[in-house]
């Protein structure tokens, strides 16, 4: 273990590790996809739809060993002992800092579906990553704006039914989506700009979960509802605090929740009664893990 070195060292040595694990990994996922793109045969997708998610878990799980011969992190991970591959699920997280995302892959990987984000449509066409985002069965979202759908009404409705139909392929293939819900990390200026009614958390963007909601309701009926903290840090902490080791202590608390049914497949646009009980439902999720966290945080304090 190299829990010696200082951390400048350890972090260079880890951002050099993840490039290396990308770089040599990288095309043999390419190849897979470009197979999956030009054979349109159903047997050999799903055959390289397989290949390519172990592909990915595989590149988690390397940087997730390079993160423990160079790292001394203590993981204090809640909730996590009856989560299974063979269950669809919609995880949503406080956003904290840019180290949440390697953060919840390192507790996540292999003991659920690969995570998988909800993207613009538009981003398929990136070089390469929009090729493998495909691949990989990221789903895409078909929106329309204001603006579209004021020029042309009769779109109304169709990008939900887009979306839906996008995401037929999850209807077999155990899938985890991911979303953060407040849509964009804590920060104390972002929260005192907008008057956050919580302590430790933005106000959650409840269109983006219902959209995801509304497309794979039939699919998907368990969230994991996880927080994040990183006690003791007092300031603002990026990717390469992560990197670099300089974070000591992760919590991860995973609470197990049934998403009341009258929220899968709901049209929360139109529909203004679902609209204000699913927003309801949300603040309220938002204010036990207000409370979750401050009680997290007053452990380490007692602890300390």
């Amino acid at each position: 273990m190299l829990y010696f070195l200082p951390a400048p060292l350890k972090g260079t040595l880890a951002a050099l590790s993840v490039l290396v694990n990308t770089l040599v990994l990288f095309p043999f996922l390419m190849l897979f996809a470009l197979l999956k793109l030009v054979l349109p045969v159903i047997a050999i997708r799903k055959g390289c739809t397989v290949v390519l998610n172990n592909i990915a878990r595989l590149w988690i799980g390397v940087n997730n060993l390079v993160m423990d011969v160079l790292h001394q992190v203590e993981w204090d991970v809640r909730g996590a002992e009856h989560l299974s591959r063979e269950h669809w699920y919609f995880v949503t997280c406080n956003h904290q800092s840019w180290a949440d995302i390697p953060a919840i892959q390192y507790v996540l990987n292999s003991r659920i579906p690969l995570l998988k984000f909800f993207l613009k449509k538009q981003l398929i066409w990136v070089p390469l990553l929009g090729v493998a985002w495909w691949a990989l069965d990221f789903p895409f979202m078909h929106r329309h704006t204001k603006e579209q759908l004021a020029r042309q009404p009769e779109l109304k409705g169709k990008d939900i039914a887009a979306t839906q139909a996008a995401c037929e392929k999850f209807r077999y293939t155990p899938v985890t989506i991911f979303n953060f819900m407040e849509g964009t990390r804590f920060t104390l200026a972002k929260h005192k700009r907008q008057n956050s009614p919580y302590k430790h958390l933005l106000k959650p963007r409840a269109g983006g979960t219902a959209f995801v909601l509304g497309a794979m309701g039939e699919m998907l009926h368990t969230m994991l509802d996880v927080t994040i903290v990183y006690p003791g840090e007092h300031r603002s902490i990026g990717i390469w605090d992560y990197l670099s080791g300089r974070i000591r202590t992760i919590v991860i608390d995973i609470r197990v929740r049934e998403i009341p049914t009258q929220f899968l497949g709901m049209d929360y646009e139109n529909g203004r009664e679902t609209r204000v009980e699913f927003q309801r439902w949300v603040s309220g999720l938002w204010a036990e893990k207000d409370a979750r966290i401050e009680a997290i945080k007053n452990e380490n304090r007692a602890q300390a």
